[in-house]
């Protein structure tokens, strides 16, 4: 990579997703909505009811303000869907990484 192409990339906003992505919770928020939108009560019980509504909401505001996803205020409930394409690719290649870092050099 040339140094030209270093200075365009705009580190502070990887970075910005990357600690949105950076917390256990957050991570399986993201797997589940991989698959279909959801609503916060839904993913209160995703998590097993380790965190309270309010926890939820805060980790659906963290990747929100990430813009990583988009709500839709339905009546009384609040669903959320992932707005990024390539969301999906950038996990499965962290499994990737997570599984060779594992192995023994």
């Amino acid at each position: 990579m040339e140094l030209y192409d270093i200075k365009r990339i705009n580190y502070d906003e990887q970075a910005k997703v990357m600690k949105a992505l950076a917390h256990p919770s957050r991570l399986l928020i993201v797997h589940a909505l991989m698959d279909h939108e959801l609503c916060v009560c839904e993913l209160r019980e995703l998590l097993q009811h380790k965190h309270n509504l309010s926890t939820v909401s805060r980790h659906l505001s963290v990747l929100k303000n990430a813009g990583l996803l988009v709500e839709e205020k339905r009546g009384l409930y609040v669903y959320y869907h992932l707005c990024c394409d390539g969301l999906r690719e950038f996990l499965i290649s962290m499994d990737r990484i997570v599984g060779e870092a594992k192995e023994p050099v």
